[in-house]
């Protein structure tokens, strides 16, 4: 079994949960209140500084320029196409500059925090680890649902379009195959730090799903 297969079955149920989950299914089939889409954008979008800075560092401790490589293209497709969506989304759905500020929502900072904290260790794999988690379990819930309405909105839409696709899938898998890669030369104290990353980045997409389809 790969090292992240392992992760995952150890937190199956806060996976299943977050990859399953309701707010995703009523993305897809276009019947999401617009007001929890809009919660759920101007939270999402709070990643974004910290998840460019989370990739950023993970792309200097890669081994070798060729493992680099893959992920900072990732990095480019973030900061435009996927910025653009979200500034797209706020204009369409008239969320004004004063919503887009809000504060910041537990579950955000949560996760915010989690991601500094991978940044700041200086470990790859505790880095891979919240990547690898950020990225598989959105391919796992937006992959379901390639097949949506010709006619659904496009800040719906485009947010599946963005999960899935070759493109998208050969970035879960450089970055799985990265954790799986140098897994076996870690040592248990690193196996276990990037453990803890992985379960703690699994219960906070839960967590963040879970506030999202509780906005109103």
């Amino acid at each position: 079994m790969r090292a992240t297969e392992h992760l995952q079955h150890s937190v199956q149920q806060d996976w299943d949960a977050a990859t399953d989950h309701q707010f995703c299914k009523e993305l897809a089939d276009g019947t999401l209140p617009l007001a929890k889409m809009r919660w759920y954008l101007v939270q999402d979008y709070k990643f974004v500084d910290q998840f460019v800075r989370l990739l950023a560092t993970s792309i200097a401790h890669a081994p070798t320029l060729a493992d680099g490589v893959p992920s900072a293209q990732f990095l480019g497709l973030v900061t435009s196409t996927e910025n653009t969506y979200f500034l797209r989304s706020f204009k369409a759905l008239e969320i004004s500059q004063q919503a887009q500020n809000a504060d910041t929502a537990p579950a955000t900072a949560d996760f915010q925090a989690l991601m500094s904290e991978a940044q700041t260790s200086g470990c790859y794999a505790q880095m891979l680890a919240v990547l690898v988690v950020a990225e598989w379990s959105y391919l796992t819930w937006a992959d379901r649902y390639t097949n949506y309405a010709p006619d659904l909105p496009f800040w719906y839409s485009e947010w599946i379009d963005l999960h899935t696709g070759a493109g998208f899938e050969g970035v879960v898998n450089h970055l799985r195959g990265q954790l799986d890669g140098i897994w076996d030369d870690l040592d248990a104290t690193q196996k276990s730090g990037a453990t803890t990353m992985f379960q703690r980045a699994v219960a906070c997409e839960r967590a963040f799903f879970d506030a999202a389809y509780g906005a109103s």
